[in-house]
């Protein structure tokens, strides 16, 4: 399954993370989602689920969750904003963060560490980028896909 991993939109969904999603089986958006008409747009292209961050504080994000747990093809999931808040290691294949809008891939022990890094405005001089990842048969590969803004 290949799955299509967003963060730190801040209200701006740009044509170019539009794009860069497109063919994705489902969505993750990994908080500062910034409006709901994000997540709508985003519908469009995949079954989204998201997790709220610490900028996500008018009414309508109150229905959304801090963090998520999901499996996919075998694979366990554990889905918050900031790596940071982590207590402990959950018992996941993949931890997927947003929050530091930096790209990251790394494994650590056997788990998966994703940062989509940021989609949304710059911020300092980080990239602008979204991530692929794929799901099967227990196993997960992932890349960033920095964006031309």
């Amino acid at each position: 399954m290949k799955i299509g991993v967003i963060s730190d939109t801040h209200g701006l969904i740009r044509p170019q993370a539009l794009q860069a999603l497109r063919g994705s089986e489902l969505i993750l958006h990994a908080g500062d989602i910034g409006a709901p008409a994000i997540l709508e747009q985003l519908e469009t292209i995949a079954p989204v689920t998201a997790i709220r961050g610490n900028n996500d504080t008018d009414a309508w994000a109150k229905r959304i969750p801090e963090r998520i747990d999901l499996e996919v093809e075998g694979v366990s999931i554990h889905m918050l904003h900031n790596v940071k808040e982590l207590d402990g290691e959950p018992a996941a294949h993949v931890i997927i963060a947003g929050h530091s809008h930096r790209p990251l891939v790394e494994r650590r022990e056997g788990v998966l560490y994703l940062n989509p890094g940021s989609a949304g405005p710059r911020r300092f001089k980080l990239p602008i980028s979204v991530a692929s990842m794929t799901c099967s048969d227990g196993k997960v590969r992932a890349r960033i896909i920095e964006l031309a803004v």
